[in-house]
């Protein structure tokens, strides 16, 4: 230790003259915060960036990309079987709207069964649409799209209907119990 001491010692009597004993102005602190202050801190903008980068890259998706349009898949029918299909499909396209905004925690299940159902039944509509575009327009292809229209029209009528029933139901078993 007192090795150390007499080292120590020694390397300040040898510096002695070359220490700057400047001594600071009363004010240096407010100086030195006013400097610290006074930088501009860099701004981070990837966060901005990145927001705006996706904004751009989702318009420009959307502006670019037209989505593939469903072929008329009754191109070799008449004119009277297209528009007969198309009659039929917009109501179907309504009916399904109409069932699928009746969801709710208490007929979740009839919901989702109808719309397994309809997959089937779908299913089968493109079987008919293959048929007509295969053999042409004959009484049983017309009569089978005809038939799978009105099926389908009909079962979602009923699973509405079965929804309207369980949904009255509802109301007055809460009306007795209230």
């Amino acid at each position: 230790m007192k090795k150390e001491k007499i080292n120590l010692e020694q390397v300040f009597e040898k510096f002695e003259s070359q220490w700057d004993f400047k001594e600071l102005n009363k004010e240096h602190d407010l100086d030195f915060m006013n400097r610290l202050s006074s930088k501009s801190k860099k701004k981070s903008y990837t966060f901005s960036f990145a927001i705006a980068a996706s904004i751009a890259i989702l318009i420009g998706f959307s502006l670019f990309y037209q989505p593939v349009e469903k072929q008329n898949d009754l191109q070799f029918a008449s004119n009277e079987t297209k528009r007969t299909d198309s009659i039929f499909t917009v109501l179907i396209e309504n009916q399904l709207i109409v069932l699928k905004e009746k969801k709710s925690n208490e007929n979740q299940k009839i919901v989702a069964d109808a719309l397994k159902q309809m997959k089937v039944l779908d299913a089968d509509y493109e079987k008919i649409v293959v048929e007509l575009q295969k053999n042409g327009e004959s009484k049983q292809i017309i009569y089978a799209l005809i038939s799978n229209f009105q099926i389908r029209i009909s079962f979602l009528q009923e699973v509405l209907k079965r929804i309207d029933e369980n949904e009255k139901l509802n109301e007055e078993l809460h009306e007795k119990t209230i």
